[in-house]
């Protein structure tokens, strides 16, 4: 039955037509503070819920300042790992809500932040292990946000690191993966294969302009990625609905660059 659960949980994350997903994380508020884009995050939700995002992702707590608050039908992923800017180690997610806890929010699915080569990696990937097992039973999608970062890492976006970040939250039972994408196509199609489940990638830091973001998420999409999961780069933008449009026009309809860029205009 669980399996049955799990099923239709991401089939509200993951659209069955095109078998790819947009979700716009809004979890920066526990890092990071109220930062520019996320002041009011009803209003925020809003404005990617018009723009057809299939998820949001936030924190526990945020759940009732905002989601579905403006009528919209849209995908909820509830964060269950947190740390903050101002902590010692900002790379040490430590474990901040239950499977149980999301499931009374109403939530479509969960996620935890994992940071291979951390020092605290053994402790985040024993608790992967143990969310995983707890999604199984509940019949709970699982998105582990797999990042290689850590004082041996010198590049995040290294191909070889983000395969085996990415692989190993396959290997623990993740449902999908969302990690950093290598910066063209050819390097990253070996991540996407080497991984058993969808890849979505990180939307990272915000670009200089929109045309290198929506490059960026083009040449996931040609690699086989099923989707991105961009927060800054789509909150932070001039218009976040218009924005939202034009990354699931490029994720779902295969439109080019250009095409989205004139969603923009």
């Amino acid at each position: 039955m669980s399996e049955i659960g799990k099923k239709i949980r991401i089939e509200r994350i993951i659209d069955r037509k095109s078998g790819k997903t947009l979700i716009i994380p809004m979890d920066h508020g526990i890092s990071e503070g109220p930062i520019n884009g996320l002041v009011n995050i009803g209003e925020a939700i809003n404005k990617v819920a018009e723009g057809g995002a299939d998820a949001v992702l936030v924190q526990k707590g945020m759940v009732k300042h905002g989601h579905r608050g403006y009528g919209h039908d849209i995908g909820l992923i509830v964060h269950m790992s947190a740390s903050t800017s101002l902590g010692p180690d900002p790379n040490n997610k430590v474990p901040v809500c239950t499977v149980e806890e999301a499931i009374r929010l109403g939530a479509d699915a969960v996620s935890v932040h994992i940071n291979i080569g951390s020092d605290t990696e053994s402790d985040q990937l024993e608790y992967l292990g143990i969310v995983a097992d707890d999604c199984d039973y509940w019949g709970m999608p699982l998105v582990a946000m797999m990042y290689p970062r850590g004082r041996g890492i010198t590049n995040q976006h290294d191909p070889n690191v983000v395969a085996l970040a990415a692989r190993a939250g396959a290997e623990l039972g993740a449902d999908i993966i969302k990690t950093n994408y290598t910066g063209d196509p050819e390097s990253f199609r070996p991540v996407v294969e080497g991984c058993p489940v969808p890849v979505v990638i990180a939307g990272g830091p915000k670009t200089n302009t929109d045309q290198e973001f929506l490059e960026m998420i083009r040449g996931a999409i040609k690699a086989g990625a099923a989707g991105a999961a961009a927060g800054r780069n789509v909150f932070q933008a001039d218009d976040p609905t218009r924005m939202t449009r034009a990354i699931s026009a490029i994720v779902h309809d295969g439109v080019s660059v250009e095409e989205a860029l004139e969603i923009l205009a």
